[in-house]
């Protein structure tokens, strides 16, 4: 058993150690690279590929998902994680889920301090699920109607409307 693991191990390494260059093309005495033209108004999606986030910021989503959407139906939950997410490919928010969720007064668990409580396993798989989930819900907004005391954000758009939660653009 110990031989197949480090088999296994040792395979992994090898694979995952290949380093990628980038292409170039010859000019008249240097390489350059090719450069991929970006519109700057839009963030590349891959921003929020499972593979570019950080686990730090995958469980202090599982955290705020926790915190916001206790007691609403798991749909709600993956929304919730949507939306940070969502706010990371959108240019007019930060760029990392870690600044998003501690974007002044951006979400009361930061402000309350249950964003330090820990996440539960419904919360972490939601998380998981928005990470893998292509056709994610197209909101930067959620709130409760009953408890929002922020006369702005009844001015937004409501898309969908999940368990309390309103889920706006």
């Amino acid at each position: 058993m110990k031989k197949i693991l480090m088999l296994v191990s040792i395979l992994t390494l090898v694979i995952g150690s290949y380093t990628v260059y980038a292409e170039s093309t010859k000019t008249n005495q240097a390489d350059t690279l090719k450069t991929k033209k970006v519109d700057v108004v839009v963030k590349e999606s891959a921003v929020t590929d499972k593979r570019f986030i950080k686990e730090e910021e995958v469980k202090l989503l599982a955290r705020l998902v926790h915190a916001e959407a206790k007691g609403e139906p798991y749909e709600g939950k993956v929304a919730v994680a949507e939306v940070v997410l969502n706010r990371v490919e959108n240019e007019q928010f930060p760029d990392t889920v870690k600044e998003v969720i501690y974007q002044r007064n951006a979400f009361q668990p930061v402000q309350n301090g249950a964003i330090n409580k820990p996440a539960n396993e419904e919360a972490i798989k939601a998380v998981e699920d928005a990470l893998e989930n292509e056709d994610k819900i197209d909101c930067l907004y959620f709130y409760n109607p009953e408890t929002a005391t922020s006369k702005w954000i009844f001015t937004r758009d409501v898309v969908k409307t999940i368990g309390k939660h309103a889920f706006a653009i």
